[in-house]
C-alpha cells in the first residue's frame, strides 16, 4: 500500500511541468501573434508571411 501512494508523487511533478511548458508556449504564441497583427496593422510584411512580391518572383 505504501509504495501506491510514493508513484502518486512522481507524476504530478510530471504534470506540473507539462502545464510550465504549455503556459510558456502559449505565452510565446500569444507574443509572436501579437507582434505579427502589429505589423498588418501598421502595414509593415510581417514576420514569416510572404508578400506579392515574393510570390511573383516564386512563380517565375
Amino acid at each position: 500500500m505504501s509504495e501506491k501512494s510514493s508513484n502518486k508523487t512522481p507524476p504530478a511533478k510530471a504534470g506540473n511541468s507539462r502545464d510550465d511548458r504549455l503556459k510558456a508556449a502559449l505565452k510565446a504564441n500569444l507574443a509572436r501573434r501579437k507582434s505579427q497583427a502589429k505589423a498588418r496593422a501598421s502595414g509593415g510584411a510581417g514576420t514569416g508571411g510572404t508578400s506579392d512580391a515574393d510570390t511573383k518572383q516564386n512563380k517565375g
